[in-house]
């Protein structure tokens, strides 16, 4: 097994026990972070086991709850982290969420562009924030944050 093949979420799952009615845009956002977290991503547990890891994400008593283990396997490597210091930034980015998809609907391609802007600048804070939050624990590249993001984003539309 290679190094990339050790340090690697090989399967991701979320907590459907909160699920609430989605709309089509947020099950393909879910689905499509999903799709490319496993089709690519680096992922390494600071002090755990090397894998393919296999991740299970949800919410519980306003903490992000990263359940991480070998695929099969029921013993899991926890990871908790507050979800405080993403509440404006998950708020807004789930604004700018709505204005989008309804400016694709009706406005500009140049409007559409301007939102899209704003909405990747929130993507990519939150990103940040969640490798510096995750990084006493966990080692992720940006893409990755980006769609843990985005399923983060995702399950705070559940609870």
């Amino acid at each position: 097994m290679t190094e990339d093949e050790r340090f690697r979420i090989a399967s991701i799952t979320l907590d459907d026990s909160l699920a609430l009615r989605r709309t089509p845009e947020i099950e393909h956002e879910q689905a499509t972070a999903i799709f490319d977290i496993v089709d690519g991503n680096n992922f390494r547990l600071s002090d755990g086991p090397p894998g393919p890891y296999a991740v299970h994400i949800s919410i519980l008593e306003r903490r992000l709850i990263m359940e991480v283990g070998a695929p099969g396997e029921s013993t899991a490597y926890r990871v908790g982290i507050s979800l405080a210091r993403f509440h404006t930034t998950i708020r807004q980015y789930l604004i700018v969420c709505e204005n989008y998809y309804e400016a694709i609907k009706r406005l500009s391609p140049s409007r559409i562009e301007a939102i899209d802007m704003g909405r990747r600048a929130l993507h990519d804070e939150g990103a940040e924030k969640l490798v510096h939050a995750l990084s006493p624990n966990v080692e992720i590249d940006h893409d990755t944050a980006r769609r843990l993001f985005t399923l983060l984003c995702v399950l705070r539309l559940r609870t």
